[in-house]
């Protein structure tokens, strides 16, 4: 057997030896590049459609926490359980070595790239003119939108607009006016190429979309009459409005209101009839093109981050809820994101019974006991007044917006049905959520307004979004950026990244320390997020100046 093993070995020697020298060069039938990935306008839209996923990805879906790097931090919401979530302190969280700056700098700029590449192949591409002009309009949307989020969090940062296809290691900052200048470049040509929100699929970038985020940046940007120019376009526009009647498959509930109606399952898009929605984050579950699955904990955990921990109560030595349930006890979640003071009572507390966004189907604090073995079964439980035992403010128990986890309403696939709870794979949200909504474009114009100077109309403008919510109207002697930024928290609360309005401001101190004593150690330090070391050490042959007080 060893001896036709050896004969075999050295006859394929043999052969070998007298074979053409390229006998072991490979001659691929093709290869993947760029010069052929970015051929056809399917090409380009497949590319186009990855920045959706990425940008997906990085606000909401990357997984359970990262996305909530958005909403940490603030005068929003506080760490039910630090030991897991990593906004312990602020100190450790935004250190420069830490992984909240360097992560969501790495995705964003990761974006950044992929648009890159499909501005600079675009233009010498063999696609119609009209498909390079709505390609192009496209990729500097999302160009401006990460450029804008990186200016919010870290200020000035490098401006890379060409395609890299080498290492580069002499990156500079620059100022935060030049990259706003930049996104305000982009956003004109992306309001003039995008076509109007009518003529696109739900969860697609638009026209108005764009000028919403224009009106935002040029009001970043200190550009005040801009910005309600900009505003005006979205507004005034006869194919977007306000929802101010009931809509959607629960219209006639009389549990809900029409801002209920807002979050509701299947409610977001323009085919239930909303024309409120500028841009919508696709996410429900077990649809095509959706984030979340009924098998496995995928999606945007909305749900798990902001709805408390009821599972962990006791009340003389029993819980008054059967847990994980699919009712107003706020489904599977697991109390991290602990509502302020300031967001469950202080904002309401001159219009605590008319304001609709505070009835308790929109801001749950009256609890219903649903497990039979509990002395206090079928009674209302007030997060105000909590029977012995159970603490509130904690992990279990707190005020929390409906909106994270909109009460009976789960999916039937989240549901076990033989114990009528939720399966350990819910947690996640199973709605779409808003980008971008039209509300959001009155407070961004009222803001404006402010910053001219025009008190009158800055009121006028907030009032149109309060009268929907059968809340009183504000006088114009009383509009500050305060009160703005409290009507942003009652409008949006969870729905909104409340780390870039702030970040933006450049009031993280001044409203953490006033509203959020939990980070007992903030300082002005963390008005701005710090440039991640990593970034600073591998950038060689230029210095990336690092943010103050870091």
């Amino acid at each position: 057997m060893k001896k036709i093993l050896s004969i075999c070995i050295s006859t394929c020697v043999l052969i070998c030896m007298s074979c053409k020298k390229d006998f072991l060069t490979e001659k691929p039938i093709s290869f993947f590049s760029s010069s052929n990935a970015f051929v056809t306008y399917s090409d380009f839209n497949t590319a186009v459609n990855d920045l959706y996923r990425t940008v997906r990805s990085e606000f909401f879906t990357s997984d359970a926490v990262l996305p909530f790097d958005y909403l940490y931090s603030t005068d929003l919401v506080f760490d039910g359980q630090p030991s897991t979530i990593h906004h312990t302190n602020l100190v450790a969280s935004f250190a420069p070595t830490s992984s909240i700056p360097a992560t969501h700098w790495t995705s964003l700029y990761q974006i950044v790239s992929e648009t890159n590449a499909i501005i600079s192949l675009a233009g010498p591409s063999s696609l119609t003119d009209a498909q390079k002009t709505l390609v192009i309009a496209k990729a500097k949307f999302f160009r401006a939108f990460c450029y804008r989020t990186l200016a919010y969090l870290y200020g000035g940062v490098p401006l890379a607009l060409e395609r890299v296809t080498s290492s580069k290691t002499d990156y500079v900052r620059a100022t935060r006016a030049q990259v706003y200048d930049q996104c305000i470049a982009d956003l004109k040509d992306a309001v003039a190429g995008l076509p109007a929100i009518s003529n696109v699929l739900d969860g697609e970038i638009n026209a108005q979309a764009a000028s919403h985020l224009l009106a935002e940046v040029y009001l970043a940007a200190g550009q005040y009459q801009n910005a309600v120019n900009a505003a005006n376009t979205v507004i005034n526009s006869n194919l977007v409005s306000l929802m101010t009647s009931r809509f959607g498959g629960k219209a006639k509930d009389t549990t809900g209101n029409v801002y209920w109606d807002l979050f509701q399952v299947n409610n977001q898009n323009r085919k239930s009839g909303n024309l409120e929605g500028l841009w919508v984050i696709q996410i429900e579950t077990d649809v095509p093109g959706g984030a979340a699955l009924s098998t496995s904990n995928t999606g945007y955990a909305l749900e798990r981050n902001h709805a408390p921990y009821v599972g962990s109560l006791l009340s003389n030595g029993i819980n008054p809820f059967l847990w994980p349930a699919d009712n107003n006890s706020g489904g599977r979640g697991v109390g991290w994101a602990i509502s302020t003071k300031h967001f469950s009572d202080e904002i309401w507390q001159s219009d605590f019974n008319n304001d609709i966004r505070n009835a308790n189907s929109n801001f749950v604090r009256i609890f219903t006991s649903n497990n039979p073995a509990s002395p206090l079964f079928g009674q209302k439980i007030n997060v105000n007044n909590p029977p012995p035992g159970i603490t509130v403010p904690s992990r279990g128990f707190y005020a929390y917006q409906a909106k994270c986890s909109p009460p009976g309403s789960h999916p039937a696939n989240l549901i076990d049905p033989t114990t009528g709870l939720l399966k350990s794979t819910a947690g996640t949200t199973y709605t779409d959520q808003y980008m971008f909504r039209l509300a959001e474009t009155y407070l961004i114009r009222a803001e404006a307004y402010l910053g001219l100077g025009d008190k009158t109309n800055a009121a006028a403008d907030i009032n149109i979004v309060r009268a929907r919510s059968k809340a009183l109207p504000v006088s114009p002697a009383n509009v500050d950026i305060d009160y703005i930024l409290d009507e942003r928290m009652r409008e949006f609360g969870v729905e909104e990244k409340r780390m870039l309005t702030l970040c933006r401001l450049g009031l993280i101190y001044d409203r953490v320390k006033r509203f959020n004593p939990y980070y007992n150690d903030v300082t002005p330090t963390f008005n701005l997020w710090p440039i991640p070391a990593a970034e600073i050490e591998r950038n060689k042959d230029a210095v990336l100046t690092q943010n103050q007080g870091y």
